[in-house]
């Protein structure tokens, strides 16, 4: 399995809303930053922020897709269902960094401000 493929099974894992099948795509010292807000780390933390976000639906659209060595850039399209009727779409840059067949970094950017309007 290429390491291209490891983050679109980790996608895919989200779509399906999997949580499970993406933990277990990630190192036990995996480290989770999205840009704009805390860094995260550790598998136990990663699973339970992916867990607590709590949507209805989920619907990662990947734009592009390169890999080079370890790493994996992704552009995205996030969309989320969330409780209450809410529809987030947000553009999202990734970098996953590989290890030993697993994340072990995954760095999102994305704009804040969008998110939480869209949120509110």
């Amino acid at each position: 399995m290429s390491n291209s493929d490891i983050v679109m099974s980790f996608i895919d894992a989200w779509n399906n809303m999997d949580w499970d099948a993406a933990a277990d795509l990630l190192t036990d010292d995996i480290v989770w930053d999205n840009v704009p807000m805390a860094t995260m780390e550790g598998k136990a933390v990663v699973d339970a922020a992916m867990r607590g976000m709590a949507p209805e639906a989920v619907d990662w659209v990947v734009l592009s897709i390169a890999e080079n060595g370890n790493k994996v850039l992704t552009e995205r399209i996030d969309n989320f269902d969330m409780p209450g009727g809410k529809r987030v779409e947000l553009p999202v840059m990734g970098t996953f960094v590989i290890t030993d067949g697993k994340i072990s970094l995954w760095r999102d950017y994305f704009d804040l401000a969008s998110f939480t309007s869209q949120m509110a």
